[in-house]
């Protein structure tokens, strides 16, 4: 990281000096590094522009899962679900994120009851009543990513599973108030994990959020299993996805063998994942994409 004299440009691309832009935020940055915080690198922090550009992004994909919430219901297919992902993305301008990523092969990741995330839409898949699934969406405009999921529920859902998609949109949101600048990550796990544990589920580990905006996955990895006080600096301009998948039965996963793709909860116990994409602010934080 060259340093930067203080008259000259910064290096966030706003066109103002340094010292009058990005110097104090340095000299902070610095600050925890000789700490031994972990801290994000220049790359990770967006800049105005990039967030303007990742806000239309997350337009379309905010439109697409609305859509999505309008027609889901018993009888529908995942396949369906897709295809109206796939539509509805193109229509506006953009291009499914998943779609062919490290050999993806649809639009959209549909995850029922057992599956944690990352479910392959099927013309086979039908859904029906007591089920609930999460539609995991993700967009590309002009480069630009945003990602967003939500649970639906089939039907008539029993009260167990009710209970599990609430308490994992509950979740996100008490997870969601402790983005704040120069916190940590380990803050928003420790409550995430602490109110599953307390209503009796469990916190997958192996799988978690991660940055985003200007790839489809970037660092930092978002874990819901760390401590408090621990993890990535929570730095005015980071972005990234809160999306714990809290299972009603124990935490382990395993990946299907055969698509390399759908990841089920060990014990075959019912799965669930809210998914945000929120902006680290100066004095708080902005969510992105829902």
């Amino acid at each position: 990281m060259r340093r930067l004299k203080p008259e000259e440009k910064c290096w966030c691309g706003s066109g103002d000096m340094y010292r009058d832009c990005h110097a104090a935020f340095d000299k902070k940055i610095d600050m925890y590094r000789k700490k031994h915080v972990k801290v994000p690198g220049r790359d990770l922090i967006k800049t105005p522009q990039q967030v303007e550009m990742i806000k239309k992004s997350a337009q379309i994909n905010v439109a697409v899962l609305d859509t999505v919430a309008e027609h889901i219901g018993p009888g529908m297919t995942t396949l369906e679900i897709d295809e109206i992902v796939y539509q509805e993305t193109v229509k506006r301008g953009g291009v499914p994120a998943p779609l062919n990523y490290n050999g993806f092969p649809r639009s959209v990741c549909t995850s029922i009851n057992e599956v944690v995330c990352h479910g392959i839409p099927s013309a086979d898949r039908v859904l029906k009543d007591g089920d609930i699934v999460n539609v995991d969406c993700s967009t590309i405009l002009d480069g630009y990513f945003s990602d967003s999921s939500r649970m639906f529920e089939i039907g008539d859902v029993d009260e167990d599973k009710k209970k599990l998609v609430r308490v994992t949109k509950e979740c996100v949101e008490m997870g969601l108030e402790k983005v704040k600048p120069w916190g940590y990550l380990g803050d928003i796990a420790d409550v995430i994990s602490r109110h599953a544990n307390e209503n009796g589920f469990s916190v997958v580990k192996e799988i978690g959020g991660h940055g985003v905006g200007l790839e489809f996955h970037e660092e930092p990895f978002v874990s819901y299993v760390i401590r408090k006080g621990t993890g990535m600096l929570l730095a005015p301009g980071l972005m990234f996805t809160i999306e714990p998948m809290i299972n009603m039965g124990g935490q382990g996963v395993v990946t299907d063998s055969n698509d390399n793709w759908t990841v089920y909860t060990r014990d075959r116990s019912p799965s669930a994942q809210w998914e945000i994409q929120v902006l680290v602010t100066e004095d708080g934080h902005e969510v992105i994409s829902w």
